[in-house]
């Protein structure tokens, strides 16, 4: 919500030098955007890599909560619709296809429930949200205890039947438009 003339301000250089280099407010965005993903890519291409995939699977889950507690624009971003342009789009195919592998790993030894989709990944990443956002000057480790609770309702051990679908990739989108990001930032849409 900050403005660009506040941001060139706080950074010591004129606004004609941050337009410059950054046009609009959401290219600055995904320049900062893009950092936290390179993180989150080399978290998950180590967590893929682990012997043990549940391991894994909950060392991703963990960085990427990590990150969201850490920084609070990220936390906002990870968790709204947020247009991207090219290199943006591929760090983003590419984490979500990690993050396929890193649950397909854990599902083939065992541990991780067979019923989990990626799609499920979106609820982590959307309670967290709003845990970190809740709690950031309470209990700013609060998430890790909701986390871990998450993440032993993936195990496969004393899983239970779900009582609804996952979710299509459609469905997470369709939820995903009900957030609006753009130049002005983001924010949830009313209809």
């Amino acid at each position: 919500n900050a403005s660009l003339e506040g941001i060139a301000r706080d950074a010591g250089v004129a606004i004609g030098t941050l337009y410059r280099h950054f046009p609009t407010r959401l290219a600055l965005v995904e320049t900062l955007f893009n950092a936290k993903y390179t993180e989150l890519l080399a978290s998950a291409e180590e967590a893929a890599a682990m012997d043990d995939a549940w391991e894994g699977f909950c060392r991703y889950l963990e960085k990427l909560c990590q990150l969201q507690a850490c920084d609070r624009a990220f936390n906002d971003l990870v968790s709204a619709r947020l247009p991207l342009h090219a290199a943006g789009r591929e760090m983003y195919e590419r984490a979500k296809k990690i993050c396929t592998q890193i649950m397909h790993n854990a599902q083939e030894q065992g541990a991780l429930r067979d019923d989990v989709t990626a799609q499920d990944i979106a609820f982590v990443i959307w309670s967290q949200a709003g845990i970190i956002q809740a709690t950031r000057t309470i209990a700013p480790q609060a998430w890790r205890r909701h986390l871990y609770l998450m993440l032993d309702a993936f195990r496969t051990q004393g899983a239970h039947q779900l009582p609804e679908p996952p979710l299509t990739s459609e469905q997470v989108n369709q939820t995903l438009a009900t957030l609006e990001c753009n130049d002005e930032g983001c924010r949830e849409q009313r209809t």
